[in-house]
């Protein structure tokens, strides 16, 4: 998928600033293809988000390795 790689790329540059919200959303916006819809739009940002919160709890030890989750949901291993 065109956006999602756009955005990987994107955060990988970016991880050493933050750039403010305004900066950001012109960012992501320049990235999109011209035929890009607010869905897309819409789906880039939530995408960003996500990766930025699970970073954030990564790098706060808040993370369950992959049996913990299996087994709460009661799937085998």
């Amino acid at each position: 998928m065109h956006i999602v790689s756009n955005l990987m790329k994107f955060l990988e540059a970016d991880t050493m600033q933050m750039p403010n919200v305004n900066q950001e959303a012109h960012h992501l916006k320049e990235n999109l293809p011209e035929v890009a819809t607010w869905d897309d739009l819409l789906y880039t940002i939530y995408v960003r988000q996500t990766i930025e919160a699970g970073l954030e709890d990564s790098e706060a030890g808040r993370e369950l390795d992959v049996n913990e989750v299996r087994a709460k949901f009661g799937l085998s291993a």
